[in-house]
């Protein structure tokens, strides 16, 4: 038997568990281990050492698991680029790992037994060339720079790994050619691309953004460096869903599949089922996607409310919804926001911090009311928490659509919403990130 290096294991690979790990026991100890599936046998060196439990990255494989294939990317592998988890495994166990991944998060963390399927987000139809399946996806890429190099980060670690082509980026994001320019003087570059229009923006990033030596890229961009003049606004990409265009401004948020957007959208609206004269909410609205398809939903005789903090956001969704006078867009940390909020049914619009819209814009009925008809929330990775769980399961009356990018923030809430009264309708989720273990879900909440 060949004498192992002493920070090498030989292990059996058992579970997946959350964020691209699978989990192994060495002495009682466990081993939280990546490049690996299930029900291999591996050789693992570890990376970390805590006090209950060891990292390791598997680098030798003494038995594959069928689903193992060989990673399309050359970048990916132990001690290289931490971008992708699961460039080794098939792209229907992919989607199986996370759906139970999810089904765990959901057992352990709110006493929910589910079966869940990870649904494949499509590549837009009219899309000129696709690439290969779970590739070429990613809308917008944050690259790191070291000394005018290039990369992407190791996982765990602020070292760099140099690249000239990022497989999963979209190929309109990859015409721009940033992984094959220097850029002296950054310490980050995001190259954006809108799938839906082509629009590109590079957004940079260093101590003194404005001494930044910006190479020629190889097609036209707008670029993003340092602040920009009051009143002049960021350059921007757009958009396009249900035939409606959205600005989106520097690096404002927006869903990095191309079919993502479409998708969620046409799920919230079938989760909610919003009804003509409905009084909706749209909690970290963003630039205001949600609040858009519900605002055509509700008609005039409905109202929507958005809630953001961002200030650069909340011009934005303002800008896309000017054309709908029954969508009330409102800054401020949604628990300040919501905690003010009072719904006039003869007024057209909302009181409450940073509020827009005054009390003649006309809105149907006669009395105040302190609820909303249905409610969508699509926080950041962090989830909504207890003080906002318990503020939307007060005032929400027929349905919750909550968004999720991750699995264990939305179980947690879901437990929070369980305590109050609350049960999950229907779950789904969706792979709106191959080759990464991470999974976009909308869970729809009903009283009882």
């Amino acid at each position: 038997m060949t004498e192992l290096e002493p920070d090498v294991l030989e292990l059996e690979v058992g579970d997946v568990a959350n964020g691209g790990f699978c989990v192994a026991r060495h002495e009682g100890r466990v081993v939280f281990v990546r490049h690996a599936l299930p029900g291999e046998r591996v050789r693992a060196r570890i990376t970390d050492r805590a006090k209950n439990f060891l990292r390791a990255d598997a680098v030798e494989i003494l038995k594959a698991s069928p689903d193992r294939v060989e990673p399309p990317c050359p970048f990916a592998g132990p001690g290289r680029c931490g971008g992708c988890d699961w460039q080794h495994a098939s792209l229907p166990a992919q989607r199986a790992l996370k759906a139970a991944v999810v089904e765990e998060q959901l057992r352990r963390l709110a006493g929910i037994t589910r079966t869940v399927t990870v649904e494949e987000v499509p590549y837009p139809a009219d899309a000129e060339t696709a690439p290969p399946p779970g590739l070429g996806w990613r809308t917008r890429v944050q690259f790191a720079v070291s000394s005018g190099v290039v990369g992407l980060r190791r996982h765990r670690s602020h070292d760099i790994e140099p690249i000239d082509e990022c497989l999963i980026a979209h190929p309109g994001l990859e015409l721009m050619g940033i992984e094959r320019k220097r850029w002296p003087g950054a310490s980050g570059v995001e190259g954006i691309v809108s799938a839906s229009t082509g629009d590109r923006l590079v957004v940079l990033r260093g101590r003194d953004r404005r001494k930044i030596k910006v190479p020629r890229l190889d097609v036209p961009v707008r670029l993003v460096r340092g602040r920009p003049e009051p009143g002049a606004g960021l350059p921007y990409v757009r958009e396009e869903v249900s035939g409606r265009l959205f600005q989106v401004s520097g690096s404002g948020f927006w869903q990095v599949h191309p079919g993502a957007a479409q998708l969620l959208a046409d799920a919230v609206v079938d989760a909610l089922e919003p009804k003509p004269g409905d009084i909706a909410l749209d909690l970290y609205c963003g630039a205001g996607l949600y609040a858009g398809v519900l605002g055509d939903r509700v008609g005039p005789d409905g109202l929507v409310v958005g809630v953001e903090s961002d200030g650069q956001a909340v011009r934005d969704a303002r800008f896309n919804l000017r054309d709908l006078p029954n969508v009330s867009i409102e800054r401020g940390p949604v628990e300040e926001v919501v905690a003010e909020l009072e719904f006039g049914r003869a007024s057209g619009g909302s009181r409450a911090r940073g509020g827009r819209r005054d009390a003649d814009a006309g809105h149907r009925g006669g009395e105040r009311v302190r609820r909303a008809d249905i409610v969508v929330l699509d926080p950041p990775r962090a989830g909504a928490g207890r003080e906002v769980v318990d503020q939307i399961a007060r005032l929400a009356g027929r349905k919750i659509a909550y968004v999720s990018c991750d699995p264990a923030t939305l179980a947690r809430d879901l437990g929070y919403f369980g305590e109050r009264g609350w049960t999950l309708e229907t779950l789904r989720a969706f792979d709106a990130f191959p080759m990464t273990h991470h999974v976009e879900c909308l869970a729809t909440l009903v009283r009882g």
